[in-house]
């Protein structure tokens, strides 16, 4: 074991830094701790979260990360990263790092500790202002889950405890930005004035769902219609090429081509949408384990139990048509596109997330077609 990096009191709390294999085990294996009871939360598969901390993962070819866990007599109480990105920098300019993966048990000086050590090493790199949570970037897991604590999350949404927020506003940070999460029936009714709407724009609007025989072609298509769409979004950083053909790899495999549509103007690619079927329904009770059984039950209950839950995990409408009526009938024609193929697969409810709590026109939009709001996840900050 690594010798402890700063402790406040010798012998009860202490930090390490995650040097190797057996390290990054103990950093994963921390929020089992930390949620023991919490009958909401879902543990992580570990093999994907040690694939995701991994130096295969393209995020590490602009960035650079430090993880750290906290002990207390010898048992680990929390675990914290600190991530410096260096497109978001260039993006920005304005020296602001990253902490992520934050967990602990309700303890202050444990958040204390875990978020210091972490200002101390974006401080150490120039950094004048730290924000998070993020694991690793705006475009992964973030947020931290203030309000809907009685529901299990989504794949790839977090969980959280609600003491964890009162910890860290104790500690001078502020919220810099709300996300919500939306719970939506996938059997929503298209208001009359919308159909209208969509009528009017018909013969410009096509709707096709993700070649299978042109894979490589649709996820640059994808790529490049998230990044216009996105990019005056607060805080956004573009997809690289090579971390978009990580994610698609992944969808490839666990969607059906119905669930990844693009919609086009004139024949123009110009909106996408992106449904991943909640894989934490089927991975609850594997405690975050494939071996011996695991994988063989995710695989029948993936294949033979229909999942009553999805999540829309990216969509955007190409910025020239935002703001405009053509604009919000390509946001309802790839909803719309992907509700039939849904309801095929026994999928009873949709999130929609994450969306900016100021992006008024998506929120409208939502909730048009009958959406809840019933979760939100706060990127806190603060100068260091």
């Amino acid at each position: 074991m690594n010798r402890p990096e700063k402790h406040d009191h010798p012998g009860e709390l202490a930090m390490l830094p995650v040097r190797n294999r057996q390290d990054l085990g103990r950093f994963i294996r921390v929020p089992w701790s930390v949620y023991a009871g919490d009958r909401c939360w879902i543990p992580p598969l570990i093999f994907e979260r040690k694939e995701h901390l991994s130096a295969k993962n393209p995020y590490f070819r602009h960035a650079e990360w430090q993880a750290w866990v906290a002990f207390r007599k010898g048992k680990p109480v929390g675990r914290i990263s600190a991530q410096v990105d260096q497109l978001r920098l260039e993006r920005f300019r304005d020296e602001t790092g990253f902490f992520g993966f934050l967990e602990a048990n309700d303890d202050p000086d444990t958040f204390r500790l875990l978020l210091e050590t972490a200002c101390d090493w974006l401080r150490e790199r120039g950094m004048k202002r730290v924000q998070g949570p993020f694991n690793f970037s705006i475009n992964d897991e973030c947020g931290l889950l203030v309000e809907g604590f009685d529901t299990p999350p989504s794949f790839m949404m977090g969980h959280a405890r609600p003491y964890y927020a009162n910890r860290i506003e104790a500690l001078g940070y502020s919220k810099a930005k709300d996300l919500l999460a939306y719970r939506l029936d996938s059997d929503f009714t298209v208001p009359r004035a919308m159909q209208r709407l969509t009528a009017k724009s018909s013969t410009r609007i096509t709707v096709s769902p993700l070649r299978r025989t042109h894979v490589k072609e649709d996820l640059a298509i994808l790529r490049d219609l998230f990044n216009d769409a996105w990019a005056n979004n607060w805080g956004f950083v573009p997809f690289t090429r090579e971390e978009f053909d990580e994610l698609g790899r992944n969808l490839v495999h666990l969607v059906s081509k119905d669930f990844i549509q693009i919609a086009a103007v004139d024949g123009k690619p110009a909106a996408m949408t992106v449904v991943l079927p909640n894989l934490n329904e089927a991975a609850r009770d594997l405690d975050g384990r494939l071996l011996p059984l695991g994988w063989l039950k995710l695989l029948w209950r993936l294949k033979r139990h229909k999942l009553r839950t999805a999540r829309i995990t990216l969509m955007g409408v190409r910025q020239e048509y935002q703001n405009s009526t053509l604009g919000i009938a390509l946001a309802y024609r790839v909803m719309d596109a992907v509700r039939s193929p849904a309801a095929a697969q026994g999928i009873e409810e949709v999130e929609m997330s994450w969306v900016l709590e100021d992006n008024r026109s998506m929120r409208h939009i939502i909730e048009t077609l009958g959406g809840d709001p019933y979760k939100r996840y706060r990127i806190y900050q603060k100068d260091i």
